[in-house]
Order: structure tokens, then sequence, then C-alpha cells
């Protein structure tokens, strides 16, 4: 089975890839020449992925699915949630992003925080969703090197290491992508 993953995110290709393995052929916007800045307007992550995936199946003709993944802190009522990606404005950079959260966390004793990922399927004309969560709380600091976005400063509930300390091996198999994409591939396994 082949399906394009509507996504310009080489981290993110590059993690469900892993995840999934040979099951299912991924295709990138790149292997279909979609080069489109894809809409993310919606104000929670299911309407993002949704209108990602219907984006590239109106418009591309592909089975096609999409995500959107955030992080959700308790001390700042959710934020920054659905614009994780872009918190210190645009452009989207993660290291600004951090800096942002860091700061704004600052002297606060209740650092719990989730990361969610939403991820929208639409395949024969259905359209299926499947989520994935994991909690935990931010670090007063960045730790480790691998990974992207908020990896170094998020632990994960039950770890004493950031996704940033733990690597790709680990982070993959407990992330909140992770658990997305593993209802997805069930799912998909049933067919």
């Amino acid at each position: 089975m082949k399906l394009v993953f509507a996504t310009n995110n080489k981290h993110k290709l590059e993690e469900i890839s892993a995840i999934v393995g040979d099951k299912i052929e991924i295709l990138s916007l790149n292997d279909i020449d979609c080069h489109d800045e894809i809409p993310e307007t919606a104000d929670t992550f299911e309407g993002n992925a949704l209108q990602k995936a219907r984006y590239i199946k109106e418009k591309y003709g592909y089975d096609c699915f999409a995500d959107d993944t955030g992080l959700c802190v308790v001390a700042l009522n959710g934020a920054p949630g659905v614009y994780s990606a872009r918190y210190a404005d645009e452009p989207a950079n993660s290291e600004r992003n951090i800096d942002k959260l860091l700061s704004n966390l600052d002297r606060r004793l209740d650092r719990r925080a989730s990361f969610i990922t939403c991820i929208a399927l639409i395949l024969d004309g259905k359209e299926h969703i499947f989520y994935g969560e994991i909690e935990g709380r931010i670090t007063d600091e960045r730790r480790g090197e691998s990974g992207f976005g908020y990896d170094s400063v998020f632990i994960p509930e039950g770890y004493d290491e950031t996704f940033a300390q733990m690597g790709e091996e680990q982070k993959n198999r407990i992330s909140h992508r992770a658990r997305a994409v593993k209802k997805l591939s069930e799912f998909l396994n049933t067919l």
C-alpha cells in the first residue's frame, strides 16, 4: 500500500517511516511534486490534520494522511498547543520557540505538559482520525542533542531523560506520534 504523508517536515517523515517500517510505502509531498504551502488555519489538532489531508486528496487525488502535533503546557493554559511550531512567530524556529516557552515558564513550579498528535487519514473516500498523547514535564533548560522541536525540554512521564537525550529508537517506541501511528498502522493492517 502507498500513502502520501502530507508534510514537508523531514524529521516527521523519517520518524513515521521508522515506526511503520516496510508495511506501507510512504510518499512525501516532494515525491508527488507538491511544493505548496498547505494551510493550517484550524484551531484544533484534528482540524489542522484534516485540512492538510483534504488539501492533498482534493488537489492531487492521492489517499493520504496528515498530522498535527503540539505541546500543551498546563501552567500556560494549554499553550502553545496548535501554535507550537510558530509559538515565537513567523518564520517557524524551534530555538526561538523553546526560548519563549522557557521564559514563559520561568519561576513556575508546575511544569506538567503533554505532547498530542492527531493523524487524519483519507482512504477510499473515508476520513479516519487517530490520536496519540504522552504526559510529561518541561525542564528548566535544554538537554540532549537528538530529536527536533521541543524534544530537548520535554521529559516523558516515568523517564529521567528528555526525548532529545533518549535517542530516536527509544523515542519512537513511546512518543505521542508513535502512539498515533501505531493506531493508524493497526487500522491499516485490518484492511
